[in-house]
């Protein structure tokens, strides 16, 4: 990944923390995760503070590409608390992108987070509906960011023929993920096709396969 690059992301990544963080504030300087407390928080409880070290502070791997070579052709790096303890308490997390040519972030929500995107390399179309089911959508270069709104469903899709690289800081540390068609057509147990036939104005036949291909 170019310096420049880096830079740009490092950036986003220290404005979009003081500016958008929904979790709550630290109240000590630091507040490492320790995930081996049985004490039930909202968030994670903290290593003692005397146990903690530079280790604590760090996460490696982002630099590497993940595998799109699956359905969708997308596949995200999720950085949150739970992989990285040392994001505890400061209400924020970060994730690397992969497209392959047509890939698809399919729509999806966040229902803790608002999210930062920028493209590193290629093209993206991306976009997101608000509560009034109005779409806002545009074409993203490389080096332009585009924020998707806390809890709104978006998405992300490489028109492209080349692969795709994007970077995204979150601002909670378990912003969670709702994939829509997921949800509706994947769920444990099954919605009734009755319900989902009405909602989308489907017969039966069709929402049954739809649950078959999602429950694969």
């Amino acid at each position: 990944m170019a310096v420049s690059q880096i830079f740009l992301f490092s950036l986003l990544l220290a404005l979009f923390s003081f500016t958008f963080a929904s979790d709550p504030s630290p109240l000590q300087d630091f507040c490492i995760a320790d995930k081996t407390s049985q004490v039930f928080v909202n968030g994670v409880a903290c290593k003692d503070p005397k146990l903690v070290t530079a280790n604590d502070f760090t996460f490696s791997g982002l630099d590497k590409a993940g595998d799109t070579s699956n359905k969708p052709g997308f596949v995200a790096n999720l950085v949150t608390v739970d992989l990285f303890p040392g994001l505890n308490t400061y209400g924020m997390s970060v994730e690397r992108l992969d497209f392959a040519p047509k890939g698809l972030n399919s729509p999806h929500t966040h229902p803790r987070a608002t999210e930062l995107l920028t493209v590193l390399e290629g093209s993206l179309y991306v976009g997101f509906v608000t509560t009034d089911n109005k779409l806002f959508s545009k074409v993203m270069n490389k080096g332009d960011v585009f924020v998707f709104p806390v809890s709104l469903v978006h998405f992300q899709y490489n028109f492209g023929d080349e692969n795709v690289v994007a970077f995204s800081v979150l601002s909670s540390q378990n912003p969670g993920v709702v994939r829509v068609a997921d949800s509706l057509f994947g769920s444990n147990p099954w919605i009734s096709d009755d319900v989902l036939a009405k909602a989308f104005m489907l017969n039966k036949n069709t929402v049954d396969y739809l649950q078959s291909q999602f429950q694969m």
